[in-house]
């Protein structure tokens, strides 16, 4: 259980807490699944009422139309929280598919201790909403950096405009993506061949140098 306390208070929205707190307070009423690779935690139209804390693995959060396409939206890694989002909403359904693309250890936590006092000391419960609130605020954010590139017509103008706005955030032209090259096609919104075959040409011409999810911008 203490490697589960630890993976707790390194979760952004729990570093206030001490151990002993996530011991005594929050580990009772979590549970711990197991998850193998491509299964589903959370389905469209699914009603959500935890969030998980990922221990282990990947998660994506994708949408998945009705002729069978995905969308890559999101990439969480361990740490990081799955339905945050969805635990404020008035309905708590699920607009999106979260699946384990690797094999995953998440713990999942009843979302209402969150927003029922008593549950945890209040200066305690109060960090921990503000922080959920400015994580959310974080991920709408990004949303609206996505359809800034989804807006672009042309395969190259999405690809720079994605790989621009990374180098704008890391403030530097040498950039490591989150993404493996099928993960990049499914966030743009692209064929995986078309992807590769563009970034060689974009490579060819001098526009940008990559290895793997290691590029650097050259104009």
């Amino acid at each position: 259980m203490e490697m589960y306390a630890e993976a707790i208070k390194k979760c952004r929205l729990f570093m206030v807490l001490p151990l002993a707190v996530i011991q005594r307070d929050v580990l009772p009423m979590a549970h711990v699944q197991d998850i193998s690779k491509g299964k589903y935690m959370i389905m469209y139209q699914d009603y959500v009422d935890c969030f998980g804390i990922i221990v282990s693995g990947k998660v994506h959060i994708l949408h998945i139309y009705p002729n069978g396409d995905t969308s890559l939206m999101n990439v969480l890694g361990p740490h990081q929280v799955i339905g945050m989002d969805l635990i404020c909403t008035r309905t708590k359904i699920s607009p999106y598919y979260a699946m384990s693309s690797v094999p995953s250890k998440v713990l999942f936590i009843p979302s209402d201790f969150l927003f029922r006092q008593g549950t945890l000391d209040e200066s305690y419960r109060l960090d921990i909403l503000n922080k959920l609130l400015i994580m959310i605020s974080h991920d709408n954010i990004k949303k609206e950096y996505r359809l800034a590139i989804l807006a672009q017509k042309g395969l190259r103008e999405r690809i720079m405009t994605y790989l621009t706005m990374q180098a704008d955030k890391r403030g530097s032209r040498k950039i490591k993506i989150p993404f493996s090259r099928d993960e990049l096609a499914s966030f743009l919104c692209v064929n995986r061949s078309a992807l590769s075959h563009e970034l060689s040409l974009m490579q060819q011409e001098g526009i940008i140098r990559f290895r793997k999810n290691e590029f650097e911008l050259l104009e």
